[in-house]
């Protein structure tokens, strides 16, 4: 089984969340746990953790620093944040299609998408297997690229924590407007 059980956060998460303004606001989408949020919090930002269970993350440590929204986002209700806007977005091991429109308009201007879930070939590693849970070659990659300059991309084989394939994306929504990307 392939899954992070580590209270550290994700290496590709941590990499590209300086680029998000010191006192800015994140949106943890699909929280679990709240690995992330917490780390966010520690850092200063401003944190709202949504998941449709967030009785891990309740119990946490700084849990009262982070505002909690529970919500079943694969229900067909509307997206529960109505037309709030987030200086970064992060997505880590979740993937339901049909958010991309919903978490891409939460992006405030200048906003960054950090993203990273399982793609098709995983199923070797372990779980998730399910095809519906398991990006296509370039899907994450396309459901960017209208509306966000793409940072950095990658789609393949991560051997650590443990052997998983993954397409992992950082992306600013920005228009190009010639000048390098704010690495």
């Amino acid at each position: 089984m392939n899954t992070h059980k580590s209270e550290e956060p994700l290496d590709w998460i941590a990499r590209f969340v300086p680029l998000v303004k010191s006192d800015g606001t994140f949106l943890d989408v699909a929280c679990g746990n709240g690995r992330h949020a917490r780390y966010l919090i520690n850092l200063g930002y401003q944190v709202t953790a949504m998941d449709r269970d967030i009785s891990a993350i309740r119990k946490s440590k700084n849990a009262d620093s982070i505002e909690l929204i529970e919500a079943d986002l694969e229900d067909g209700s509307p997206w529960p944040l109505g037309s709030r806007k987030f200086d970064g977005i992060i997505v880590s091991n979740y993937l339901y299609r049909p958010l991309f429109p919903a978490i891409i308009d939460a992006l405030d201007d200048d906003g960054i998408l950090i993203y990273e879930t399982f793609s098709l070939g995983n199923e070797k590693y372990g779980r998730p297997s399910n095809p519906n849970f398991l990006l296509k070659p370039g899907e994450l990659l396309s459901a960017c690229s209208d509306e966000l300059r793409v940072i950095a991309y990658e789609d393949g084989l991560l051997k650590t924590p443990s052997p998983a394939v993954k397409q992992r994306i950082c992306a600013i929504k920005s228009p190009f407007d010639g000048l390098p990307s704010p690495l």
